[in-house]
């Protein structure tokens, strides 16, 4: 533990979403100072359709959101 999830909008290659977690995974290894062997990645992919309802739950309605985005989800469709 931790794990980590990355969600993002469809369309990236498999190559791009493992450099993705590789740089997360090596950030969170830096900033908290766990072991690699303990960290866990997962990619999850969404149109901006479904996007919109992901958004009010991971975001809009998520008590433990650290950082929130600037910009509005319909805004993607």
């Amino acid at each position: 533990m931790p794990h980590i999830t990355i969600k993002m909008l469809k369309g990236r290659t498999d190559e791009q979403k493992k450099l993705a977690a590789e740089k997360v995974k090596e950030a969170l290894i830096e900033a908290i100072g766990c072991t690699e062997n303990h960290v866990s990645v997962s990619v999850s992919d969404y149109t901006p359709l479904e996007w919109q309802e992901q958004f009010k739950k991971e975001i809009t309605e998520n008590p433990d959101i650290v950082i929130t985005p600037d910009y509005k989800p319909e805004d993607l469709l």
